[in-house]
């Protein structure tokens, strides 16, 4: 399956499930010597961005996420800066409102930490690309919640399964993966055999 240089008509071509944790894995996964965030080395990375910034890739995601939405929600959140453009593509899909959410208000302007309108009295999908430790997410749910928002469920492409889930848990949040980076690891090894 080839997804980088085709057009796929998306009426009629829907991934399944483990063709998209394929495609996921084939294109994010990767092995060699990784420098991380937290300065440890790592032998394995998942590059969220290569399915970021692949149209197709991305809308497939987004329908994936599409089924694991809430019946009452009724507005989306997109975290600064990799929910963003997932959330876009669902948002797009659904026709639901969409929020963009600042790591930190700007400073001119509106000054806001959520753009797009009010949250107020919503009911929101927080919508994360990958958890990790889920801090970022605590935090702006917090924000979102601040103003007076309700969060109902926070989605994730990718759960790193490193803490992040329990974290939410602690703070009262319900994290939806659309896969388990297990998962991915799955698929890639399926690949392989």
């Amino acid at each position: 399956m080839q997804i980088g240089n085709c057009r796929l008509n998306r009426e009629h071509n829907i991934l399944t499930r483990a063709e998209l944790g394929r495609a996921l894995s084939s294109a994010c996964y990767l092995r060699g010597v990784f420098r991380l965030r937290s300065g440890a080395v790592s032998s394995e990375y998942f590059d969220k961005y290569r399915f970021e910034s692949n149209p197709e890739l991305l809308y497939q995601v987004a329908l994936g996420l599409n089924g694991l939405l809430p019946d009452e929600v009724e507005g989306l959140a997109g975290l600064e800066l990799g929910g963003v453009p997932v959330a876009t593509v669902l948002s797009q899909i659904t026709q639901l409102p969409l929020f963009f959410v600042r790591k930190v208000a700007k400073e001119y302007g509106t000054c806001r930490i959520v753009e797009g309108g009010e949250v107020r009295g919503r009911r929101i999908v927080v919508v994360e690309d990958v958890i990790t430790s889920g801090g970022q997410v605590v935090k702006s749910s917090r924000e979102l919640r601040g103003l007076g928002a309700e969060i109902i469920q926070v989605l994730c492409v990718v759960d790193r399964e490193i803490g992040g889930a329990e974290a939410l848990i602690k703070e009262g949040l319900e994290l939806k993966p659309l896969y388990r980076l297990s998962d991915l690891i799955g698929y890639e090894a399926d690949e392989t055999v």
